[in-house]
């Protein structure tokens, strides 16, 4: 029996920062879908104002997946393409996205890949920490006996360790972290790629000292060696 053919979803990274950083791909895969499914359609408008992109938006979070989730497959099913951005970096990537592209894999929609930029993979190639092996845990819990816990459980991995913290809570993580795995040598990335990007390196005092002395701004990558 032949197939019936169906649309795909282009899974498309975005600039973190600064909007040179697009490919010319994901340019192109976003002028061309039917439509864009986007994380606030309002910070994504911005992008696509830049790059003269016309295509028409819909929302797209974990949030309101059960209410978006029959157009969007009445869309592909009628063999047109959707592209999901978020609202920087790669999506998925603790971003809106998994749910999306878990049923639609469920669904036998083929998903395709734009690569592109992604805060964590920026920050660990300049860190000067190993990069042969390495976990992502993303936004760890807010309450800090949990971020403890979970510290406590990836003490001992030889890897490095890569975490996303906003600025109101970047100082309670340091704190967390120098209780939970000791004084480790660290590399703290502040807003990656736009105009006032900040990189500290060393123990993890040394940075919280630094920290203690300014107004966190903006978002923040920490990364931990494994000793």
């Amino acid at each position: 029996m032949e197939s019936i053919a169906k649309g795909k979803l282009f899974v498309v990274a975005t600039p973190i920062g600064n909007l040179e950083d697009i490919t010319f791909r994901a340019i192109r895969t976003l002028k061309e879908a039917t439509i864009i499914l986007a994380e606030d359609t309002r910070k994504t408008a911005k992008l696509l104002h830049h790059y003269d992109i016309n295509t028409k938006m819909l929302s797209y979070r974990d949030q309101n997946h059960n209410r978006v989730i029959s157009p969007i497959l009445d869309i592909l099913n009628s063999c047109q393409d959707i592209a999901l951005v978020s609202d920087s970096g790669t999506p998925t990537i603790s971003d809106p996205g998994f749910k999306l592209v878990r049923e639609l894999v469920n669904h036998s929609i083929e998903i395709i890949s734009i690569p592109g930029p992604s805060a964590a993979i920026a920050a660990l190639s300049i860190s000067g920490l190993p990069t042969d092996k390495f976990v992502f845990l993303g936004f760890l819990p807010k309450g800090q006996n949990k971020q403890r816990l979970l510290l406590q459980k990836y003490s001992n991995l030889d890897a490095t360790i890569i975490l996303y913290e906003s600025p109101y809570r970047v100082k309670k993580l340091l704190h967390s972290i120098l209780d939970t795995l000791g004084d480790r040598t660290i590399t703290v990335a502040n807003d990656l790629t736009k105009k006032f990007e900040r990189t500290w390196h060393g123990k993890a005092s040394d940075v919280l000292t630094i920290l203690e002395e300014i107004t966190p701004k903006g978002e923040f990558t920490v990364l931990i060696s494994k000793d």
